[in-house]
């Protein structure tokens, strides 16, 4: 007798559906073609090893039992990110203002700077700057504190209810997106858009953290008893004299100047302008109340002499611009609001009520001659940049030297007309100084050599004349539609 032999059955293979759930990522690998050989799976398995490579260099991870979080600790924190908030949210504003003060045929273009500079910020000052700016050990000058930052959160962070590491550094990121951003209104229409990218990648990573850290880091100027509250000088004149040099180096627009005369260059949307403003009016109770660092009884205050500041300016503006031209510029009322606020931006919590308004109110008259006189230099800034940001950045600075309290210590007088002496005010000085002859030098550099790498900075003459959206994006921002002015 004898028994026919018989294989034993297949297996039958499960299917995707029956899978728990270790073998199910494994099988989806496997049915995608070009993943089911070994070799492909070995390079795969590669993937989590890069990784975890990667992230040595970005977390520190240290085993501590962490107390229970307090509610100042959680109001501190919390504050901190809805005013970062604010603040990266007045990119719009910034885009939306030199949109609308420009001409159509380069609004895309002016969109894509502001949009694509603050990713280029926050990457640039998470790899470096932040760092460069908040790093340990120093002569008072440079610090430097390795690449990347520790997000770590320690237990006296949380016992001291401090800062989070990593709500402190997007706040500050944020700062080094507007003043990289403040450069884009001052090289507008004429600007490559590569070259205006590398630019801001040098200003976030080096040139504006070194600047930052005399003050914010307790440098130089810190130890000398200068005070920038929010960053009059450290963050609106920076991104002011660095868009000074560019626009200088690039030469006016073409039309600006015909036969010797300055010849107006209305914008295409003065309601996106406006409504570019008010974003920007409102990101500020980031900026400024955002920088007293913790939710205490001085918030609302510096929110309050940011309020009266842009009202001064609105107030001083429009009416020497009505004075002077006949009628009220809505371009000035704009520049007044921004320039009242960047007139307090430095002395919010050294100002009484009355000191904010008026110290806005100065610089919004002082916004009016500014424009006129950058225009009979002959430089273009097509949306007053340098008059709103750089000249009452500067002005912002000085006021604490004249009528400036301590408001949040002894509540003793700083400045010169309240009985203060005139120390502070020399102090002031000499840091907005120190903060221009920097940024003078070190932009220029950076833009010359730039420049020489890449083939001059500006644009050809047939690309600023059809448009930069067209020559640098090749599209339009209202396609399609008629318009009258281009």
């Amino acid at each position: 007798m004898t028994t026919a032999y018989q294989a034993p059955p297949k297996k039958r293979r499960k299917t995707l559906q029956e899978a728990n759930l270790l073998e199910g990522p494994m099988m989806l690998m496997k049915s995608i073609r070009g993943f089911s050989s070994n070799r492909a799976m070995t390079w795969m398995a590669c993937a989590p090893l890069a990784l975890m490579g990667l992230g040595i260099f970005t977390l520190s991870a240290k085993a501590e039992e962490l107390p229970e979080l307090s509610a100042a600790f959680l109001a501190n924190n919390l504050w901190l990110l809805v005013a970062t908030i604010l603040v990266i949210f007045m990119n719009a504003g910034f885009a939306m203002v030199e949109a609308g003060m420009c001409r159509q045929k380069n609004a895309v273009n002016i969109l894509a700077k502001n949009l694509f500079v603050f990713a280029l910020a926050v990457t640039a000052y998470w790899f470096i700057g932040y760092s460069l700016m908040y790093g340990d050990g120093s002569n008072g000058w440079f610090y430097f504190g390795g690449l990347f930052f520790d997000p770590t959160v320690t237990a006296e962070t949380i016992s001291e209810a401090g800062l989070v590491p990593t709500v402190d550094f997007l706040f500050q990121a944020a700062f080094a997106g507007t003043a990289a951003t403040i450069v884009s209104g001052l090289v507008a229409e004429r600007i490559k858009f590569g070259e205006f990218v590398i630019f801001a990648l040098v200003l976030t990573a080096f040139i504006y953290p070194v600047a930052g850290s005399w003050q914010w880091n307790g440098g130089w100027l810190s130890e000398m008893g200068f005070i920038d509250f929010a960053g009059s000088s450290i963050v609106h004149s920076v991104g002011a004299w660095a868009g000074l040099v560019g626009a200088a180096l690039l030469g006016p627009r073409i039309g600006k100047y015909v036969g010797g005369k300055v010849q107006a260059i209305p914008g295409h949307n003065m309601s996106i302008a406006t409504l570019g403003a008010l974003i920007l009016w409102i990101g500020w109770y980031g900026f400024n109340p955002g920088s007293q660092l913790a939710m205490d009884q001085w918030v609302p205050y510096v929110a309050v002499t940011t309020t009266l500041g842009a009202a001064g300016g609105a107030i001083g503006a429009t009416v020497i611009s009505t004075i002077t031209s006949k009628k009220p510029d809505l371009t000035m009322i704009i520049n007044g609001i921004l320039a009242g606020l960047v007139s307090v931006t430095a002395g919010c919590g050294n100002l009484t009520l009355t000191g904010s308004w008026v110290a806005g109110l100065v610089g919004g008259i002082i916004v009016v001659f500014s424009v006129a006189a950058l225009d009979a230099a002959g430089i273009d800034d097509p949306v007053g940049a340098f008059s709103v940001h750089g000249v009452c950045g500067i002005w912002g600075t000085l006021v604490i030297g004249l009528w400036g309290y301590d408001i949040q210590g002894d509540g003793s007088g700083l400045g010169l007309l309240v009985g203060g002496g005139i120390n502070q005010l020399g102090v002031q000085a000499l840091g907005a100084g120190a903060y221009a002859i920097w940024t003078v030098v070190t932009c220029f550099i950076a833009w010359q050599i730039i420049g020489a790498l890449f083939g001059g900075i500006r644009v050809t003459e047939q690309e600023e004349t059809e448009g930069l959206d067209i020559g640098e994006h090749g599209m339009e921002a209202y396609a399609g539609f008629s318009t009258t002015n281009n």
